[in-house]
């Protein structure tokens, strides 16, 4: 696909790569723009000089004394050069203990073999390049994040300038203003880029570029940076620096004028947290707030994973629409992040499998709707695949059903031990977990009370309920959560042929994975209706059926009966998105957005009020093994004031105040 066709194609999310060639084995070269990624006189001698000296990032970093991660943004990743060099430099001056959070937007991202390649020429950051080639996402419109090392997070926001700017979701303390030369690539450095930076700054942000060019200058002064000249590396002889004059931030952030009740709250203290709920949300939750040095307590009366969490296997399973609508990006932002994140916590795949996950067409109408979904979303080969019932026999390596009229294949994707994983969790992050319920809470002056069913108390400086439907009992400013129960079956298959058993994950209505020891789950029943807690056999029959809809012959070998059956409930929202962010103050928010009654474009210019620290990870309902990772990121990052993982419209989307909106635009 040519950078037009994608460009003109408003649901495609996949991007077309850049197309490089080679002045010499040290100078790439950029065909779509003819232009040079950097300086063939020394490219990181000329980033060292005009960013990270530009910047004084090294005086910076070894004086920084927050315990918030330093950002640092780039307009134009290129080849990932300008990256490496202040991961580098970070790690030799910083402090121990500190953290650095890059972000890069790019629009054309280079393939990884090229980044290889490029790479390849310079030998003494060959450990640095490869953990960069090892965590290099697939070329998708969206925000990639990414673990470094212990101190290095990255994300990797993939869209043209200006979209990529409105995905950055947080404020930086410095950006490196890239890209090729404005007369090649004039669309960065126009007046609406500059703006952008601006409103994605700290007070006292800074910026260094190479271009000198006048139009740049004015641009930046413009957006309120003062700058200056200083002497350019090599042959040019000027280059530009600026600073942000450190005055208050306005109340409501800029990016979010027609939506500033999705304005992030100002962060408060996050030494200790609780979490509500042991299942994969909050065991999730407990790890990526440990990663950032708070302490954490988790309380479950189930114990860990107790709930629909403690299934022996889940299948990584999203399924996108025909369009790129915030339901399809959230949860494909969330496979990505899910499956980079269980390689860097399981890099053994003791606790999951990146098997292969097939989603079968089983009707004439579902066979139009994936074919219209690989057509207009253009997501490239190597997260989703097309396949006609032969080639999607030969991916499960079993027998399909006749009715198969073909499939999208997830090459990436698989299933995951939940139960144990849980448990794997809690304990790298060192967590406390207490086997009893929380009952109530209490705002204080600093942080929240807690009181127990055992009738302990407790505080914390902040509160995560990721605690299912039940959150709605600790806080009323949520409303109500449907509970949804499944029914998963387990069945022994020493008793079927081996070769009919699914070397993929088969999904229909249901799923079946491939068999963990001796047993073949397969499920999942789906009754919002239900309330019962015990396994029911008819849902066994259930669970059965769907697998012959889909495996007849494997169907055909199983016993009738399952060894084991497990019943869990999902919490599920009206738009089957989950439900992630900050409490909203319910009371607050009918007050101040009234209007929207009588005019849904009439928007007071305040910020959301939200019940100071308490934070919400509910709503998962069937795919939580793929968005409860990335919510747990979501929250850690907006928990410690760090940049969200997510295109600021999607943080929006599954915001837990989005709800009392349109109530009150549609005037209830």
């Amino acid at each position: 696909m040519s950078p037009n066709e994608s460009d003109n194609t408003p649901d495609a999310l996949g991007l077309p790569p850049a197309q490089i060639g080679f002045a010499s084995a040290r100078t790439p070269h950029a065909s779509d723009y003819d232009d040079v990624y950097f300086s063939s006189d020394d490219g990181l001698a000329e980033s060292a000089h005009v960013f990270i000296a530009g910047n004084d990032l090294d005086r910076r970093w070894a004086d920084w004394p927050d315990q918030r991660a330093f950002v640092v943004a780039e307009t134009g990743l290129g080849t990932g050069r300008n990256l490496l060099l202040a991961w580098h430099r970070f790690i030799q001056v910083a402090p121990p203990g500190t953290r650095l959070h890059l972000v890069s937007i790019e629009k054309h991202p280079l393939r990884r073999d090229d980044v290889e390649r490029i790479w390849a020429a310079w030998p003494a950051w060959t450990d640095y390049a490869k953990r960069l080639c090892d965590v290099w996402p697939a070329p998708v419109r969206g925000v990639h994040r990414r673990r470094l090392d212990d101190r290095v997070t990255v994300d990797l926001i993939f869209d043209d300038v200006l979209a990529g700017l409105a995905c950055f979701d947080g404020r930086a303390d410095a950006w490196f203003l890239d890209g090729f030369a404005p007369a090649r690539n004039p669309r960065m450095w126009q007046p609406a880029v500059f703006e952008a930076v601006a409103a994605a700054s700290r007070p006292g942000a800074t910026f260094a570029t190479y271009s000198c060019a006048g139009a740049v200058r004015r641009g930046l002064d413009a957006a309120g940076f003062d700058c200056a000249k200083r002497p350019g590396f090599g042959r040019k002889r000027d280059m530009l620096v600026g600073r942000r004059p450190s005055a208050d931030q306005p109340s409501v952030d800029p990016r979010r004028v027609h939506r500033p009740w999705f304005t992030p709250p100002c962060p408060g203290p996050a030494r200790h947290i609780a979490v509500v709920g042991a299942g994969i949300a909050g065991a999730a939750t407990a790890e990526a707030l440990a990663r950032r040095g708070c302490r954490v307590q988790v309380f479950d009366p189930q114990g860990v994973a107790g709930g629909a969490s403690g299934n022996s296997q889940a299948a990584l399973y999203v399924r996108p629409s025909a369009a790129a609508d915030p339901r399809t990006r959230f949860y494909l932002s969330a496979l990505d992040y899910t499956l980079a994140w269980l390689a860097r916590v399981d890099p053994g795949r003791l606790l999951w499998s990146d098997c292969g996950l097939l989603q079968l067409a089983l009707n004439a109408k579902e066979a139009t709707r994936q074919s219209r979904c690989v057509e207009r979303l253009a997501l490239p080969t190597e997260l989703l695949q097309p396949l006609d019932a032969d080639t999607a026999a030969e991916r499960a390596g079993a027998t399909l059903s006749s009715a198969v009229r073909g499939a999208l294949y997830y090459p990436q994707a698989g299933w995951v031990r939940p139960d144990a994983l849980c448990q794997a969790l809690l304990e790298n992050a060192g967590a406390s977990l207490y086997q009893t319920a929380v009952t109530a809470l209490e705002p204080q002056a600093h942080g929240w009370r807690l009181e127990t069913a055992d009738g302990a108390l407790g505080h914390a400086d902040q509160v995560v309920l990721a605690c299912g439907s039940a959150a709605s009992a600790l806080s009323d400013d949520l409303g109500h959560f449907e509970a949804v129960r499944g029914q998963v079956s387990l069945f022994d298959t020493r008793h079927a042929m081996g070769r009919q058993t699914p070397r993929a994950v088969v999904c229909g209505r249901g799923y079946v994975a491939p068999p963990l020891g001796d047993q073949l789950a397969v499920g999942a029943s789906f009754r919002p209706e239900a309330s019962h807690d015990q396994p029911r056999p008819q849902e066994d029959r259930d669970n059965l059926a769907m697998l012959a809809e889909t495996l007849p012959e494997l169907g055909a070998t199983l016993a009738e009966r399952p060894s084991a059956s497990r019943v869990g409930w999902r919490c599920v929202s009206p738009d089957r998105l989950p439900c992630v962010g900050p409490v909203p103050d319910r009371d607050a928010w009918r007050r101040d957005y009234a209007e929207l009654a009588l005019d849904a474009n009439r928007v007071a210019e305040l910020p959301g009020a939200m019940r100071p620290g308490l934070w919400v990870s509910t709503a998962h309902g069937a795919q939580g093994m793929v968005s409860a990772p990335l919510a747990a990121e979501l929250l850690a990052s907006s928990i410690c004031d760090e940049p969200r993982p997510l295109a600021a419209d999607l943080v929006d989307a599954v915001h837990p105040g989005r709800r009392l909106i349109r109530a009150l635009v549609r005037g209830r």
